[in-house]
Order: C-alpha cells, then sequence, then structure tokens
C-alpha cells in the first residue's frame, strides 16, 4: 500500500497551495525537479596557475589541480569541469558556477558563501565544513559522495536533486527549499530550523534523522514509515509524552 504524508501550506479556502494536494495520492503530488542539461563543449587544459579573484574562466577543464589557501572570489566559471580538484580553505565566496561539472573534488573549510550554481553536475564529492550559507543553487544534481557539517544557512535551492550521497548534520536553517529531492540519501542530524519548503520529497531516502526542525516539514512530503520513524520528534514538538 502507497501512503504518503503531504503537509502543505493552507490557502485562504482551506485546501494546500498547489492544487489541494491530499495526503496518500503518491507521487504525483510533488512537481519533478527540473534537471541540468549539461552539454560541455570541447574544451581547453588550464595551465594558467593559481586562480584569481574575479577571475573569468570559460570552456576550460581543471584537473587534479591543488587549490588549498587559494582565493577566486567573485569569478564565473562557464562551461567547465572540475576534476579531481583539492579544496582545502579554497575561498570561492559569491563565485558563479553555470554550465559546469565538479567531478571528485575534495576539501575542509571550502568557501563557498553566496555562491551562485546553476545548470551543474556535481558528483562524488568529499567535502566537509563547506560554506555554501546564502548561496543560490538552481538546476543542480549531487550524485554519490559524502559531505560533512554543510553550511546553508538562508541558501536557496530550486530544482535540485540529490542522489546516493551522505549528508551529515547539514544545516538548512532559514533555507528555502522548492522542487528538492532526497533520493537513497542517508540525512544524519540535519537542521530544518526556520527553513520553507514547497515540494520537498525526502520519500526516496534511505534514512532521514531530523535534529532541529520537524515542525518546518510543511510542503515536504514523506513516506509512511518515514512518518513512524519521526513520530517521537513529532511528539516531542507538540508537548506529548509517549510511554
Amino acid at each position: 500500500m502507497q501512503v504518503a504524508e503531504v503537509v502543505g501550506r493552507r490557502g485562504r479556502r482551506g485546501g494546500t497551495e498547489d492544487g489541494d494536494r491530499v495526503a496518500g495520492r503518491g507521487k504525483g503530488t510533488v512537481r519533478a525537479v527540473r534537471r541540468p542539461e549539461v552539454r560541455l563543449p570541447e574544451l581547453t587544459a588550464y595551465d594558467g596557475g593559481d586562480l584569481e579573484p574575479e577571475g573569468d574562466y570559460d570552456g576550460l577543464e581543471f584537473a587534479d589541480a591543488d587549490w588549498g589557501g587559494q582565493s577566486a572570489r567573485g569569478a564565473r566559471f562557464m562551461d567547465c569541469a572540475i576534476r579531481r580538484c583539492t579544496l582545502d580553505e579554497t575561498v570561492l565566496g559569491r563565485v558563479r558556477l553555470i554550465d559546469s561539472v565538479l567531478s571528485g573534488v575534495r576539501g575542509v573549510g571550502t568557501d563557498l558563501a553566496q555562491a551562485s550554481l546553476r545548470d551543474v553536475e556535481v558528483s562524488d564529492p568529499r567535502l566537509g565544513g563547506t560554506q555554501l550559507h546564502g548561496a543560490v543553487l538552481e538546476r543542480v544534481v549531487v550524485r554519490g559522495g559524502k559531505i560533512d557539517f554543510p553550511n546553508l544557512r538562508r541558501a536557496k535551492l530550486k530544482d535540485v536533486a540529490f542522489e546516493g550521497c551522505v549528508l551529515i548534520e547539514a544545516d538548512f536553517a532559514g533555507a528555502e527549499l522548492e522542487r528538492v529531492t532526497f533520493d537513497d540519501c542517508t540525512l544524519a542530524r540535519v537542521d530544518f530550523s526556520e527553513a520553507r519548503m514547497k515540494d520537498v520529497d525526502l520519500r526516496g531516502a534511505a534514512a532521514v534523522d531530523i535534529a532541529r526542525g520537524i515542525d518546518r516539514l510543511s510542503g515536504a512530503v514523506i513516506s509512511a514509515a518515514q512518518l513512524l520513524d519521526l513520530a517521537p520528534a513529532f511528539a516531542a514538538q507538540i508537548g506529548v509524552r509517549v510511554e
């Protein structure tokens, strides 16, 4: 039996915001994520040395580079491939990543605050403490890999698909999520405090552990099994003791 729990924002007439969605109608109740269609041109290998703030990088391939401690704040990467690069303490705040792919990137303390990612594919990242607060992600796929303690506070995610990845203590406090999926993902100790959601699909997640913000799931859809798993958190939120 397929049962879904949909919690929607109520309109003036008491219906949900998008077409009076009702619990139990299945996956048709959630609008599908619009995925990026990245078609890279023939790329030129980058041999220009260190990155530069406000740099303009177009049609380039960066492979096996060590960007540790470098700064490219405000730079633009368009039609680029970034493969197996090290991003320890790399400053990429306010960068624009457009129609690009990142594969096998790794690093601790990468600064992507207020970055803009549009039509981007990320595969097998290994990142820790990544700063993405205030970032804007639109038509982005994150496939595989593990991201520890990502800071996505007040970020805006629209048409973002997480697939088969592990997110440890992801901080979505104050973030806006619209058409976001977490297929085959593990969400451990996630924080949704003050987040706003619309068409967020958690049903495909392998595990969902919400540390804070259980009351912010309005606009999300979960499975019946997940509802049972999250029941203690829901009970605690409304002050119900279960003995």
